[in-house]
């Protein structure tokens, strides 16, 4: 079953490999978990799943594969009686045996739940017999018998079961869904270029390690830069008119580009990026920053991320004073093509749906100045995005 169970994540293009697939075998073998499909889960996610990106994909497909998974621990399945005699024994407490006693043991405990299953042909609740909810009878959910075997409840009301028998039930997510904090960090995490610089102010275990062992046993202290993201990003951001139902994805956005990059430097701009940006709105009027001495201060080893939906008139892109906020001395397009010539690594996230850009001139016209890096935000939007950043 574990075979198909691996080459169902493979259909899924989970990159789940032998070895890890191995090693989840092992983990079985030795016991690390018990024979619950929630720990099955836990544990098969642990050692199958290497990136968080695919914990989605993982669920989608785990949930698939062992739907109706109840069947499996179905007493009237082809297990033998003994194997799950020992199992369940093994956790037992002194005090659970005591109570399997009670009702004429454990053999005597199997065989009237298998007689109940077979008897019972419809759902029942109260009494003293049938499997059910509520009541005293030794088999169902949400009543009370000092032993028994709890069916379909979700948690113990008298914790007093001697085994839980219900299955869980895995929702299918969607990998095309808007973006959150959560996954937005994840897939910023993809660029990533570690390097140690700065103070040696980090132990160095290894090297802590060798100069003691060189220095026979005498503590010899190592110590190293902190590895940090070499990677330096500016982001530019629309803000208002069109941009203001954006605004949740946008702040989610810019929190985790703070807490993923060291080196990050944040502007806004309003539907174009003209001759100034500003990185106060409060004080855009009065603080701002002019982008010719963005391109003088910052290389081309930056990497830049426009966040905008890029719709506007086509007169604020081509001509001359077709702002709406002031009379600008050069058009829009030549601003941006100073910006995208200047700087090699750039995209474009854009919070409108694809399909509704070649519909929007403005748009196309960014498109062509841009080149094919304008993406989506959603999920395999920006994960797409990220990748070509980092050519």
């Amino acid at each position: 079953m574990l075979v198909d169970f691996f080459l169902h994540l493979k259909s899924f293009k989970l990159p789940v490999s032998t070895r890890e697939f191995l090693t989840l075998l092992e983990a079985l073998e030795a016991r690390v978990v018990s024979l619950s499909i929630d720990d099955f889960y836990a544990l098969s996610r642990m050692t199958l799943v290497k990136d968080e990106q695919h914990f989605d994909r993982f669920d989608l497909a785990f949930g698939s594969y062992f739907k109706g998974i109840d069947a499996i621990f179905d007493i009237r399945a082809q297990i033998p009686e003994e194997w799950l005699k020992k199992e369940f024994m093994r956790t037992l407490s002194d005090e659970d045996r005591r109570r399997i006693e009670a009702l004429g043991g454990f053999d005597k405990l199997m065989e009237t739940f298998k007689q109940r299953l077979a008897e019972q042909k419809e759902r029942h609740a109260g009494g003293s017999k049938w499997i059910g909810t509520g009541g005293t009878s030794p088999f169902g959910a949400y009543g009370y018998n000092p032993e028994g075997i709890r069916i379909g409840q979700a948690e113990g009301r008298a914790r007093s079961a001697v085994k839980v028998w219900d299955a869980r039930d895995f929702a299918n997510l969607d990998g095309s869904v808007e973006l959150n904090t959560r996954n937005l960090k994840v897939a910023l995490r993809r660029l990533r270029k570690f390097a140690r610089e700065g103070v040696p102010e980090e132990l160095d275990l290894d090297g802590t390690i060798e100069g003691t062992a060189r220095n026979a046993g005498w503590l010899d202290l190592k110590l190293q830069p902190e590895r940090r993201n070499r990677v330096k990003v500016l982001l530019f951001l629309d803000v208002g008119g069109s941009m203001d139902p954006h605004v949740e994805v946008c702040e989610q956005l810019f929190s985790a580009a703070k807490s993923e990059f060291r080196h990050l430097e944040h502007f806004y701009f309003h539907n174009c990026i003209y001759d100034h940006v500003w990185r106060d709105n409060a004080r855009r009027r009065t603080e701002r920053v002019s982008t010719l001495d963005l391109i003088r201060t910052y290389g081309p080893d930056w990497r830049v991320v426009i966040v905008g939906d890029a719709a506007m008139s086509p007169y604020e892109l081509l001509e001359v004073a077709g702002s709406v906020e002031y009379n600008n001395d050069e058009p829009g397009l030549a601003w941006l093509g100073r910006l995208f010539e200047h700087f090699r690594h750039r995209i474009w996230f854009n919070p409108e749906p694809s399909r509704a850009w070649e519909y929007t001139r403005s748009t196309q016209i960014v498109l062509r100045a841009l080149g094919p890096k304008m993406f989506p935000l959603t999920l395999a939007g920006v994960a797409e995005g990220i990748d070509a950043l980092r050519k």
